[in-house]
């Protein structure tokens, strides 16, 4: 059985960076829990670095979301490495907890964070470093770690457009809680993890509908009493990797943990409808030809991967986005982290990036001769 409960207890150092000339060493561009992860593997590794993110705070982008998330997984699988989540083993943390924990494990290591320092554009120089812009500054790096994670872009289908401009239309990113939104029928759209967990909240006090396009399979929180990645990591799938053939099945197909659409047209009285499949003014149509009058609608329909600003053609693909093979991309010294199934299932979640880290940290030590 993997004990996420295991640590090095070894003292963590950094070289500063403060009055540097010439380029980084190192930069990560995102301050989230691969940021955070990496920062602590460079440390260890004694690498001058630095983290830049967007964000006005550490952890604010899980401050941001919805005020009832709280974790699908565990606190003992929710420890970036060298510091353990501040809570009961068995308890699920809420969204503010894991930002205060992101908080204090950059404080903890003492990681150079640069806060409100969103990075706009990233190219290769002449001498082979990277130039990221910030605004009207920019920042020379010898390597470039692109720790932006795997919610990037809010995604709304096109057919949000044909809405009345009175339908109150948000995407979940947007979603804080149930009064927030104004009286009358919602329908969520989208049913993974996000759009369940939203469709449950609004069900205590709304009629709520709920449309779920290709079937997503639920797995009950915890079956037989222990908790789904109690046995997941019992049986090493939270190992499986991205290039094998379980991980190319397994790769892109979602799961619901807890509760999932039957459960909540059996018992919380959510009517589960079929994909949208046109909408004008407030009346939205379904795959089945149905059609019902909303007024408000919660776009629970996902991220996409947003690699626009990266000017580096050797490393991206014919839709301008990053290939990369567990975290190595074709440009030297460019890397990516924190990305779904980048290496393994966990690749993405804050208990398995610890790992994903390590790895880039030895290979970018490795080039740093």
């Amino acid at each position: 059985m993997t004990d996420n409960d295991r640590f090095s207890t070894g003292a963590v150092t950094h070289r500063g960076i403060a009055g540097r000339t010439g380029p980084l060493d190192v930069l990560v561009v995102g301050g989230g829990q691969a940021g955070l992860a990496l920062g602590y593997s460079l440390a260890q590794r004694n690498l001058s670095f630095h983290i830049v993110d967007s964000g006005p705070e550490v952890g604010s982008a899980w401050r941001s979301r919805w005020d009832s998330l709280r974790l699908f997984t565990p606190r003992r699988y929710d420890n970036l490495p060298g510091l353990r989540f501040p809570a009961a083993a068995d308890t699920y943390p809420g969204k503010d907890d894991v930002a205060e924990y992101l908080r204090a494990y950059a404080a903890e290591f003492g990681l150079p964070v640069r806060l409100d320092t969103p990075v706009t554009s990233l190219a290769r120089a002449g001498d082979g470093t990277y130039l990221a812009k910030t605004g009207a500054d920019a920042v020379e790096a010898r390597q470039v770690v692109v720790a932006t994670g795997a919610f990037q872009a809010p995604f709304t289908p096109p057919v949000a457009a044909n809405l009345a401009p009175d339908v109150h239309q948000l995407h979940s990113a947007d979603y804080r809680r149930p009064e927030q939104l104004p009286p009358g029928r919602v329908l969520v759209v989208g049913a993974a993890n996000s759009g369940c967990q939203i469709a449950l909240e609004l069900s205590a006090t709304r009629t709520v509908d709920l449309a779920a396009g290709a079937h997503i399979p639920t797995v009950p929180q915890r079956p037989l009493g222990r908790d789904v990645w109690w046995w997941a990591s019992g049986l090493r799938l939270d190992r499986v990797t991205a290039d094998s053939r379980l991980g190319r099945r397994l790769a892109g197909r979602d799961q619901i943990v807890g509760t999932g659409p039957k459960q909540l047209t059996r018992r919380h009285g959510v009517t589960v409808r079929p994909r949208v499949d046109a909408a004008a003014g407030h009346r939205v149509t379904f795959a089945d030809l149905t059609g019902v009058d909303y007024e408000v609608v919660i776009w629970a329909t996902g991220f996409s991967t947003d690699d626009s600003w990266i000017d580096v053609p050797e490393a991206t693909d014919g839709r301008g986005r990053l290939r990369q093979s567990r975290g190595v991309t074709a440009s030297p010294g460019l890397y990516t982290l924190g990305r779904t199934w980048q290496h393994t299932r966990g690749s993405a979640l804050l208990g398995w990036v610890g790992d994903d880290a390590a790895y880039l940290a030895d290979q970018i030590a490795s080039r740093a001769g």
